[in-house]
Order: C-alpha cells, then sequence, then structure tokens
C-alpha cells in the first residue's frame, strides 16, 4: 500500500521535481483531451448525452488530479519508496521478456486486419501468458479464444463498434 510522508517541522523538504513532471503531464493529457472533444461532431438531438460529453469528462478529470498532485507535491508529500512485494529490486530488469513482449504485441498489430480480433485476441493472449510463466500453452489459447471471441461480440453488438473480423467475416 502506498502512502504519503509529510516533512515535518523543522526539516528541509526535499522536492521531488518528478512528481511535478508527472503532474504536468497528466495536465497536458487532460487538456488534449478536452480539446479532441471540441473537434466532435454532435450527435442525434434525440440522444440524451452527446459523443463528447465523456471526454470533457475525463479531461476535466485529468486535470483536477494534476492540480491535486502539483498541490500535494508543493506541501511536501512524497510517495513511499516501494517495498517490492514479492520482486526482487536489487535485480534489473528482464530485457529479453520485454523484448518477446514487444513482438508478441506487434505480431498481433500487423496481422490483425489480416486475421482479425477473434484470432489475434487469442494469439495475444496466449503469446503473452507464455511469455510471462503460464505452463499450459493450449490452456492459454484456449482461454485467448473464449477472451477474444467475447470481447469481439461485446463490441460489435453490446457497443456496435466494428472490430476487424478478418477471415472470418461472415463466420462471426
Amino acid at each position: 500500500m502506498t502512502t504519503t510522508q509529510h516533512t515535518p517541522p523543522g526539516q528541509s523538504r526535499v522536492v521531488d521535481k518528478a512528481q511535478y513532471g508527472l503532474a504536468a503531464g497528466i495536465g497536458v493529457a487532460g487538456a488534449y483531451v478536452i480539446y479532441d472533444a471540441t473537434t466532435l461532431h454532435k450527435g442525434f438531438a434525440d440522444q440524451p448525452v452527446q459523443p463528447y460529453t465523456f471526454p470533457f469528462i475525463v479531461g476535466a478529470g485529468l486535470i483536477v488530479l494534476a492540480a491535486l498532485l502539483a498541490l500535494a507535491t508543493a506541501r511536501g508529500d512524497v510517495p513511499e519508496l516501494e517495498e517490492g512485494e514479492d520482486v526482487d529490486l536489487t535485480k534489473g530488469s528482464d530485457w529479453v521478456t520485454v523484448g518477446k513482449l514487444v513482438v508478441v504485441f506487434a505480431l498481433n498489430f500487423a496481422l490483425i486486419s489480416w486475421l482479425g480480433w477473434a484470432i489475434t485476441g487469442a494469439l495475444l493472449f496466449a503469446g503473452t501468458a507464455h511469455v510471462l510463466g503460464a505452463r499450459s500453452i493450449v490452456r492459454s489459447l484456449a482461454i485467448g479464444v473464449v477472451l477474444s471471441v467475447l470481447s469481439w461480440y461485446g463490441f460489435y453488438s453490446g457497443l456496435g463498434l466494428a472490430i476487424p473480423a478478418g477471415v472470418l467475416d461472415g463466420v462471426l
């Protein structure tokens, strides 16, 4: 659990400039989301919620969070150091695993328009699970198929958004 520490009176306060950078980044992201929302076209007049409503809420929320982080940083709040739970903080990053994950994501990106989400989503799940240490590739692939097909139908039927069906166009 991460909590913040306050600087005791009489001690010099250490300013964590990285927190200001994070606050600035969050603020810029919020401002861009609001700007981008202004470029959206209005929906139908009978729609109770217009397409730009949610981006305005998200953008405003990001700006408020950025301001709160900057205020907390100015007050001297600093995050506690991570204890690492089950991670050995004395060891470096495993760049081989990161590289394998990048390859899995790149393959998904390259193949999604041809094979479609139902297939590449399953491969993405199974490949990621395998790289991260799953013991059974068959079980990972089966879970990936279920999740990708359900998510495809959720987006297509539930939200009305077309996700590439690829070679399964007409089957799904």
